[in-house]
């Protein structure tokens, strides 16, 4: 509009031209040359829930969609990463309502929330009904500026005992004939040892039915379970990084043979090669998923294999890290 009325001042007399211009300066400012309400707020948050005393890590990040609304994505203390709608932003605080996903309860989840300098606090209202107050700090780019130099290989499971593994709570595992085996659902396995970047080598094989996954750092988990190459690719099923990453297919094996993961992980970015083929290639993993030890992504974190879901079993776990 600014243009066209510009361009038929310039064709007309210089006295109606110049009331022509006065005109333009009285119209509305387009939306997108004004500030953005909330703009601080835009970028991704790792937060830490206070569960009752017990710290329990989640996630936000925030969007600009068009020219003025804030939309987002938020991870809870359990389940995937949830779309949100709209954030509402209003002078320094900003709340948001997504749906139920496993939580009990039958209503919303409701976050709420203020801009406190660099960080944010708030509270979170579950579906149950219970609230918790939770605090965030502005999530790492974690940017690498070069090509990772590799160390030396070392096995994480030595085929004779769990050295070198903590369990999270009444150990069920148990090794036998050089196997690592999950005969059961209960506790996780988590490495003693933490890394930052690396190479992860997998030669597992599970039941028909069964679900497992590995966390890289502790925080992001790629998912071990049973999924017939038939089905389309999902981020929750067989090769996806939870609630974030789909792989481009569905490269599983029949349950009861053994299957191989080779994953790359440098800095947020990360490859997956499922028995041989690439299905997640040098992708930007956002944020912490579901089931996470903790939402501090700038720290180096363990290798942690699920182990409360179902039957899993693992011959070899080789790291290679970065130097």
């Amino acid at each position: 509009m600014y243009r066209r009325i510009v361009g038929l001042a310039l064709a007309m007399p210089f006295g109606i031209a110049c009331a022509m211009m006065l005109l333009t300066m009285a119209l509305p400012v387009p939306a997108h040359s004004q500030e953005v309400r909330g703009k601080a707020l835009i970028g991704r948050w790792d937060i830490t829930v206070d569960r009752d005393g017990t710290p329990a890590p989640s996630w936000l990040e925030v969007k600009l969609s068009g020219f003025e609304t804030l939309v987002g994505s938020y991870v809870s203390t359990e389940g995937s990463a949830r779309p949100v709608s709209e954030v509402v932003f209003n002078d320094g605080t900003f709340s948001f309502r997504i749906p139920k996903q496993w939580e009990q309860g039958n209503n919303d989840l409701v976050v709420s929330g203020a801009l406190a300098g660099e960080r944010i606090e708030g509270t979170v209202t579950t579906p149950e009904g219970k609230t918790y107050r939770w605090k965030g700090v502005r999530a790492p780019e974690l940017k690498r500026s070069g090509e990772p130099v590799w160390g030396d290989p070392i096995a994480l499971f030595n085929g004779r005992d769990l050295t070198g593994w903590q369990a999270t709570g009444e150990n069920q595992w148990q090794v036998k004939d050089g196997i690592l085996i999950n005969p059961r659902a209960g506790a996780n396995l988590i490495s003693e040892r933490k890394f930052e970047d690396f190479k992860l080598h997998l030669e597992f094989r599970y039941p028909k039915g069964s679900n497992s996954g590995v966390y890289l750092r502790g925080r992001h988990e790629v998912q071990i379970m049973d999924t017939s190459p038939d089905e389309h690719p999902s981020s929750v099923l067989y090769g996806g990084v939870y609630g974030f990453l789909t792989p481009s297919e569905i490269a599983a094996k029949d349950p009861g043979e053994w299957q191989t993961f080779d994953i790359t992980l440098v800095g947020r970015m990360v490859t997956i090669v499922a028995n041989g083929k690439t299905v997640i290639c040098n992708q930007e993993i956002p944020g912490i998923t579901g089931g996470a030890l903790d939402s501090n992504e700038g720290e180096p974190g363990p290798i942690y294999i699920q182990g409360d879901h179902g039957p899993v079993e693992f011959r070899k776990v080789i790291i290679t890290p970065a130097r």
